[in-house]
């Protein structure tokens, strides 16, 4: 039986997965075990770890209630890193997926789980060089989590959009916003979690799945949400690691806004209806960005993703007063409003410059210098 260990209610923490890349032409190079060597001469505290192969490296922040102090423990970080990959001559960057690595140039990184990972799944261990944020949500009980992750699940378009970065893949342009999530739907046990209403019924599937051997632990889920027991928490899974330094932390924030009202509201309304366009809706987010088109089954409506996205954020304006995320919200109403998005400002550099090379120079400067609110220019 998983024991889910209670945590503080609306704490956060984040998790960013970054591109290391050669300073020659940007591609990928296999610099984790010498950064992490370099890094580490000096005691830092702060969780940098590798990841599932040797061009990524994986950073963690500490529990934060305010995200105004995880904005400053990732400066830090990103200060550690940066002096870190300057010794190495190294670049780092954010964005989804690197827009012309080649997944055979992939080396696994030698960890027992990401071993067994590459022995099961074959050449999708190497293809999952793809780099993202996930958002830890504090929650009371297991019950709560349950709830928390179905309520959650029916504005995954809206993170989506905010944070699509990966608009190049293996050196074309896929037209989509994000290409990242095409690597990740690959894995059998990809999606959504299975309509439970509470955490004994999540424990029976979960022991059942188990008891076929299909899993060994929650690790084995590629859900795009998930109960985390070990932490206390629901992880957000889908997101694209953004280009911005700061632009984690808004996508945090509006986490924080979303559980506060799930908690306070006390939802419970968990049924499969809800899930019946999840696939579609998200297909839409993918694709057209803040152009998508959102299917409410419930309602029986279509509206615009942008549309959807300003209105649940006048809905939210109480509560991110409530949590001091004001500036926080704001940004986040002005990247709907003015559809900023990665995936657009990454386009427009291949358009002025012609070359893929140059597109990864600058969203390596961006992640490694820009001060926080500025945009990628």
């Amino acid at each position: 039986m998983l024991e889910f260990n209670q945590s503080r209610p609306l704490t956060l923490g984040v998790e960013l997965e970054l591109m290391i890349l050669n300073r020659r032409d940007y591609n990928l190079t296999r610099g984790s075990d010498d950064l992490l060597l370099q890094i580490n001469r000096q005691p830092h505290g702060y969780d940098i770890k590798p990841e599932i192969t040797q061009g990524m490296i994986e950073i963690g922040t500490a529990i934060h209630h305010d995200v105004n102090e995880m904005q400053q423990e990732l400066l830090a970080i990103r200060r550690l890193l940066v002096a870190g990959a300057h010794k190495l001559n190294l670049g780092l960057a954010g964005g989804g997926a690197h827009p012309f690595q080649h997944w055979d140039d992939q080396r696994i990184y030698p960890k027992e789980r990401y071993q067994l990972v590459s022995e099961l799944y074959g050449y999708l261990a190497k293809q999952f060089t793809v780099y993202g944020q996930h958002i830890h949500i504090g929650c009371p009980d297991g019950d709560a989590a349950v709830r928390l992750t179905h309520y959650l699940s029916r504005y995954i378009p809206h993170f989506i959009a905010l944070s699509a970065s990966s608009p190049f893949y293996q050196g074309v342009d896929t037209v989509f916003q994000t290409s990242r999530l095409t690597s990740v739907n690959a894995f059998p046990l990809s999606g959504c979690m299975p309509v439970v209403d509470s955490w004994q019924a999540f424990n029976a599937y979960f022991e059942k799945m188990e008891a076929l051997r299909i899993v060994a632990s929650m690790k084995d889920f590629y859900w795009d949400i998930r109960p985390k027991p070990e932490y206390g928490t629901v992880e957000i899974r889908i997101c694209d690691t953004p280009l911005s330094i700061d632009t984690p932390v808004l996508l945090a924030a509006y986490a924080q806004m979303l559980a506060r009202r799930c908690f306070e509201e006390e939802w419970n309304d968990i049924s499969g209806e809800g899930y019946l366009t999840y696939s579609y809706n998200r297909f839409q987010a993918c694709r057209f960005g803040f152009d998508g088109s959102l299917v409410d089954p419930r309602a029986g409506k279509q509206q615009g993703l942008q549309e959807d996205l300003l209105e649940t954020l006048r809905e939210l304006e109480p509560h991110a007063a409530a949590l001091n995320s004001q500036a926080q919200w704001a940004a986040l109403r002005q990247h709907a409003l003015k559809c900023h998005s990665d995936s657009r400002w990454l386009r427009q550099v291949h358009e002025q410059s012609g070359s893929l090379s140059e597109v990864v120079r600058r969203q390596s400067e961006h992640w490694m210098y820009a001060e926080p609110g500025s945009r990628p220019c």
